[in-house]
Order: structure tokens, then C-alpha cells, then sequence
């Protein structure tokens, strides 16, 4: 649980709060790095979060950085979803981000608090999956970069002491057709149903999926079989979903059986709508 006496600290540099993290930790106050903060307190509260030390990294400049280098958008871990929205450089991730929870919780959830959390939806991935970006991670080792098909499996595979500082996209899918379309068996806010999101690049369609699983994902394998147009939309989801890589979820939200109708049928108006386009 959540100690009554946290310390908190919120470094200005990279290397400050990569210190301060092993500084802590050698003090076995198994330290956190804060972003957010939304899913920490919620988490501490069902004592499923101890730590007694806070990293807030927001005072970290690259953490905040949202603009165009060259041909990237460089997008800070520390965002605020609701900053995101209001600048809307990428339309795709406007539109999975505006799903997530209510616009006052969005104004508090980071982008690396939604990717990196614990609760499984972690919707603001998906267009980051699409569009091949690339992670930049600080740690012990310095600033790495990776691409996110090599280091996002089910989760963001982060060693300890490492975070999220920055992700990039290249610009040429900032414009590119798109489907963002989140479903929920009742309600308007609250854990949703299932979110698929997708878009169309070189004739090709491509999609990444939440709430299907529990983990968000892309298969390449499950792209394959809905892009054979020979074949009927029917017929190619059909032979998509053996590619699901786990079990669908039957939960409170929605049964399985449930789930695969709604995803039958979403499916099916994604691809009439981005193959006309």
C-alpha cells in the first residue's frame, strides 16, 4: 500500500532522476517513476503499489517535448492526454486518446502512465504500433532507442530504473486514412468493450487492438488474412481470428462470445470504409 509519509522529488535532468532512482532503491524504498499519477493512487489504494519514494518526472524537459523534428514528431511520456488532444498533431492518437476515461482524468493521465500502466486497455499505444514508431527509454545505460514491434510485447519491456522519455513517429503517417472506433456495451466513460484502431497505408490495412485481449497488440499474421481481397470481407475475417494471439476476454464488461460479434462487425465497417477511401 501507499505509505502516509511518500517522499517525492521531481529531478529537472534525465541523468538527476536516473540517479535518484538508484539512490532510492539502494535505500529499499522501491522507488516509482510518476508521470500522471492516476493509476498509482488507484493501485496504492487496492495495495497492489508499494513504494516510498514518488520520481516525478515532469519536470523533465524532453518528457514534455510534442513537436517536429526533421521528419519525426517527437511525443514526451509526460503529456497530458488532454495536451495531446488540444494540439492534435496526430490525428490517430487524438482520436485513442479521447477515449480514454473522461476529459478531467485526461487532463492528469500521461502518455507514459496510459502505455506503461497496469490496467491492460492502455489504448494510446495503438496508433504507435501502427505507424512502426520508435521508443526512446533512459536508464542506467543512457538514452536507447528502439523500434516498438522489438520492445512492446503485451507490455512496455522496461528494465528497472528505466523509463519512457519520448516516442517518435515519422510524419508520413500523420495524414494517412483512418478508423478509431471504441465500443462499449453501456455507458459513455468507463472501461470500454473493445478498441480497434486502424489505418490504410500503400493499399494495405493495418490494425492494433484493445480490450480484445488482456494486453493491447498488433499481429502482422492476423493483417495478412484481412488484406486478401480476393476473398469476401467475410471470408477474410473468418480466417483472421485463428491469429488473435490469446485467449478473447470474458470478463464483466462483456462476455467472449460478445466480444467476437462486436469485433466481427466492427471489423467488417472498418475495412468497407478504408478500402473505399
Amino acid at each position: 500500500m501507499l505509505s502516509a509519509n511518500i517522499e517525492y522529488f521531481k529531478p529537472a535532468t534525465i541523468e538527476e532522476a536516473v540517479e535518484l532512482f538508484l539512490l532510492l532503491k539502494s535505500e529499499k524504498k522501491h522507488p516509482l517513476y510518476y508521470g500522471g499519477g492516476t493509476e498509482i493512487l488507484t493501485l496504492g489504494r487496492l495495495n497492489l503499489i508499494e513504494t516510498e519514494a514518488i520520481i516525478d518526472i515532469k519536470g523533465i524537459r524532453e518528457c514534455l517535448s510534442f513537436h517536429f523534428n526533421q521528419d519525426s514528431l517527437i511525443t514526451g511520456a509526460a503529456l497530458s492526454l488532454t495536451n495531446i488532444e488540444d494540439k492534435n498533431f496526430f490525428p490517430l492518437l487524438t482520436a485513442a486518446s479521447m477515449g480514454v476515461a473522461d476529459h478531467t482524468a485526461r487532463n492528469k493521465i500521461t502518455l507514459g502512465g496510459n502505455i506503461c500502466g497496469q490496467i491492460f486497455y492502455r489504448e494510446a499505444v495503438l496508433p504507435f504500433l501502427l505507424c512502426d514508431s520508435k521508443v526512446v527509454i533512459a536508464g542506467g545505460n543512457g538514452i536507447q532507442t528502439f523500434a516498438i514491434n522489438e520492445i512492446f510485447n503485451q507490455t512496455l519491456q522496461l528494465e528497472e530504473g528505466h523509463f519512457l522519455l519520448q516516442l517518435l513517429t515519422d510524419k508520413k503517417y500523420m495524414n494517412l486514412p483512418f478508423v478509431c472506433i471504441k465500443k462499449r456495451q453501456q455507458w459513455e466513460t468507463g472501461y470500454p468493450l473493445l478498441t480497434i484502431a486502424a489505418i490504410k497505408i500503400e493499399q494495405q490495412l493495418r490494425f492494433a487492438f484493445s480490450g480484445l485481449c488482456p494486453f493491447p497488440f498488433r499481429s502482422k499474421r492476423l493483417e495478412e488474412e484481412l488484406n486478401k481481397i480476393s476473398l469476401s470481407i467475410e471470408e477474410r475475417i473468418n480466417n483472421a481470428l485463428p491469429y488473435i494471439p490469446k485467449s478473447v476476454l470474458d470478463d464483466v464488461e462483456g462476455s467472449k462470445d460478445y466480444r467476437l460479434f462486436v469485433l466481427r462487425n466492427t471489423l467488417k465497417d472498418i475495412m468497407m470504409d478504408l478500402e473505399g477511401r
